[in-house]
């Protein structure tokens, strides 16, 4: 903890952007359980939450291609302001999803937010192998990751407690707000790179990155390795969950408040202790362990407060894995194809995170049990984790 204060304390521009992240992922959380929370009241069928848990992920595949050209080409202030921007507007106006005749509403209004907050996410973790270099930069991924998880923790609390006292408009209100303070303080932030103008169309630079791949395929592999991540992408399982195990328990969103919080507690306090431990040779061990608490999740899911514990071990391997995963992709990346090779990497996924939260309500309604669903998540850590001994051995990786 004490390298994670001393790396902001000496980095402005990092404290400064840190300080943003946290209002903005704090916000994004109490519209993440209010639209649940909406959806279960509106009694959509299970395909509906598949799809909107999967549209959180496919707006960033969709754009994925042409934001890594962009960010290349352009200053990141001038695009981050924007984004934040829209994620502003796209939030507010959830309030005025009250039926099932507005869904089609609700899902350009998910997608426009989401591919909005995908591409500053990209813009900022492009930026900061600019501005940061080796254990600096694994460090500050981990206190992004930390943030995304604090947020996601006290967000999901706080959020179950509001929609449940003041309903759901009030959590898009706040959530909107949230995104307007970021902006002014995003906005007085001086961000000194020089970006150097490409001359190549926005075209040429997306096929100039394909081909940087097709030459480098150490970069491709550690792309798809970090889409494994994509596994833990939990919420269509975590509201099934709550729909058919805890209704009669806990209120709806109080349950998935609490679900979400109590991994994201997880996710908090991994990279604290695992963060020093990890390398490239180990990493194995840490997919394999992610799988085996997926599994002991899976076991005790019907239980609402044993699988509230558990919740805590499936986030506290997720984050240093992400992280780790990510730090290890820039370290191994030539960096005139930084933003396109980020974009690539999220589409990668945000692609795969899309496919496993719609496949979660594909599943259940061909008569899948929410158990042998997260068994299948857990099998592809594994899977992943000899991939993972493969690429090691294959190929020339530089460690972080």
């Amino acid at each position: 903890m004490k390298s994670y204060i001393k790396l902001l304390s000496q980095n402005y521009t990092l404290k400064r952007l840190s300080f943003v992240q946290l209002i903005s992922y704090f916000g994004a959380w109490f519209s993440n359980v209010a639209i649940y929370t909406l959806l279960i009241k509106l009694n959509v069928d299970a395909k509906v939450i598949g799809f909107v848990a999967s549209l959180h992920f496919l707006a960033g595949v969709i754009q994925a291609p042409f934001s890594g050209a962009v960010i290349d080409k352009f200053h990141p202030k001038r695009l981050l302001l924007m984004l934040l921007f829209i994620e502003a507007v796209s939030t507010f106006l959830l309030i005025f999803i009250d039926s099932t005749d507005k869904l089609d509403f609700l899902y350009i209004l998910i997608f426009v937010k989401m591919a909005s907050a995908s591409f500053y996410f990209t813009t900022e973790m492009s930026l900061l192998p600019k501005i940061l270099d080796g254990k600096d930069l694994q460090r500050a991924n981990e206190i992004h990751s930390i943030i995304w998880s604090f947020s996601y923790t006290v967000g999901m609390a706080v959020s179950g407690y509001i929609v449940y006292i003041f309903g759901v408009k009030t959590a898009f209100l706040i959530d909107s707000c949230l995104f307007v303070v970021s902006f002014f303080i995003l906005y007085g932030l001086k961000i000194d790179i020089s970006v150097k103008k490409a001359t190549s169309n926005l075209f040429k630079m997306i096929k100039e990155a394909f081909f940087y791949l097709g030459r480098d395929k150490k970069v491709l592999h550690l792309i798809l390795i970090h889409s494994f991540v994509g596994f833990t992408a939990f919420d269509a399982l975590v509201a099934l969950m709550v729909d058919n195990y805890y209704a009669g328990i806990v209120a709806t969103s109080l349950s998935l408040g609490l679900l979400h919080s109590f991994r994201a507690f997880g996710l908090v306090i991994g990279p604290i202790f695992l963060g020093k431990w990890i390398n490239k040779k180990n990493l194995v061990l840490l997919f394999i362990f992610e799988a085996l608490a997926i599994m002991v999740w899976a076991i005790s899911m019907k239980n609402f407060y044993l699988s509230l514990v558990v919740s805590i071990l499936v986030g506290f391997f997720t984050t240093t894995l992400w992280s780790y995963t990510y730090t290890i992709l820039q370290k191994n990346t030539k960096k005139e194809f930084y933003g396109r090779v980020v974009a690539y990497n999220d589409m990668a996924f945000l692609g795969l995170s899309a496919f496993v939260s719609y496949m979660i309500g594909v599943l259940y309604k061909t008569g899948f049990s929410l158990e042998g669903i997260a068994f299948v998540m857990a099998g592809a850590f594994v899977v992943g984790g000899f991939y993972q001994a493969y690429i090691v051995r294959r190929y020339d990786i530089k460690e972080v």
